[in-house]
C-alpha cells in the first residue's frame, strides 16, 4: 500500500485490493501497517483516530471480509485508548466479519537514523503488553501476530513459535534507508529461526506527508526461502501455503527444542 491522510481514500484504495486478492483465489489476506491513516503529527493523528468501536475503516473491513468469506489480516489501525495516546492495532478477522483476535504492538519505534530522519512512536502511542497467538481454521497450526519494529525482537518471535505459531505476520512501514539494509535479513532469519511462514505486507512509496517507506512485501516459507516479492507500488502478491514445511523445516534443524540455559560470567572459564 501507499497510504495517505485521507481515511475514505485510503479505505477505498485497500479495499479494491483486498478485493482483486479474494478474486485471485487468497483465503488468508493481509494488509500493512497503518492501514488506514498514515499520520506522524500528534495535532493531525488525534483529530481523525477514534475508539475502536467507532472506527469506520474496522467497520468496512469487517464488512469486507464477511462478503468475501475471507480471514482478513488488518496489519494496523491507530485506535484512540487515551485523550492523547493511541493504540497501534492489528486486527484478525474472520469470514464471518469478527475479529477473532487484536494485537497492540509491543515495541515502540523510537529512534534517529542520523540522516535526519528522527521517530519518536511512543510520543503519540501506547506500546502493548501482550504477545498474541491466534487460530486460522484449516492451517494446523497458530497465527503468531506482530507489527514492524517487533520484527528486530526475536525472543518474541521464538516465543510465538515455540507456543504453537506456524504462521507470522510482520505488517509494516520501514523506512527506506532501515529497509534497504535490513528487511529482507531480518524477515528471513525470523523465518529460518523459527520454521514458521512468515507474511509481511508492506507500506511502499512517498506518502502524503513526505515520509518514504521501502515497500517490498514479501511472503517467505519456514526454511527462508522467499516465495512472493513485492516492489514500492500499490499491488497484490499470492502464494500457495503448505502447511507440510513447517513440519519438514522444523524435522531438519529442530532448534525450537534445543534451548539451553545460559549462565552469564564477567569471568572467563577456567581451561
Amino acid at each position: 500500500m501507499r497510504t495517505g491522510t485521507d481515511i475514505d481514500r485510503n479505505i477505498a484504495d485497500v479495499s479494491a485490493l483486498i478485493r482483486e486478492a479474494a478474486k485471485g483465489g487468497a483465503q488468508f489476506v493481509a494488509t500493512p501497517e497503518t492501514t488506514a491513516l498514515m499520520e506522524l503529527g500528534a495535532k493531525r493523528l488525534f483529530a481523525n483516530i477514534v475508539v475502536q468501536e467507532e472506527d469506520r475503516a474496522l467497520t468496512a473491513f469487517q464488512s469486507l471480509a464477511s462478503e468475501l468469506g475471507i480471514h482478513l489480516l488488518i496489519g494496523s489501525l491507530a485506535i484512540k485508548v487515551a485523550s492523547d495516546k493511541a493504540a497501534n492495532r492489528s486486527f484478525l478477522l474472520s469470514p464471518e466479519g469478527e475479529i477473532t483476535a487484536r494485537y497492540d504492538k509491543i515495541h515502540m519505534f523510537d529512534v534517529d537514523l542520523g540522516n535526519g530522519e528522527a521517530y519518536r512512536e511512543s510520543k503519540n502511542y501506547r506500546a502493548g503488553e501482550t504477545s498474541v497467538l491466534a487460530d486460522l481454521p484449516g492451517l494446523g497450526r497458530k497465527l503468531g501476530m506482530t507489527v514492524c519494529y517487533d520484527l528486530r525482537f526475536p525472543h518474541l518471535y521464538r516465543q510465538l513459535a515455540q507456543g504453537g505459531a506456524g504462521y507470522l505476520t510482520v505488517p509494516s512501514a520501514f523506512t527506506k534507508p532501515t529497509g534497504e539494509a535490513h528487511w529482507h535479513v531480518l524477515l528471513r532469519a525470523r523465518a529460518i529461526e523459527t520454521g514458521c511462514f512468515v507474511f509481511a505486507p508492506a507500506q511502499g512509496g512517498t506518502h502524503d506527508n513526505g515520509r518514504e517507506t521501502f515497500g517490498h512485501s514479501l511472503i517467505i516459507d519456514p526454511w527462508g526461502d522467499i516465495l512472493a516479492e513485492a516492489g514500492t507500488d500499490p499491488c497484490v502478491i499470492l502464494a500457495e501455503i503448505d502447511p507440510a514445511k513447517i513440519e519438514d523445516a522444523r524435522g531438519r534443524i529442530p532448534s525450537l527444542t534445543h534451548d539451553r540455559a545460559i549462565i552469564a560470567s564477567d569471568a572467563p572459564t577456567d581451561v
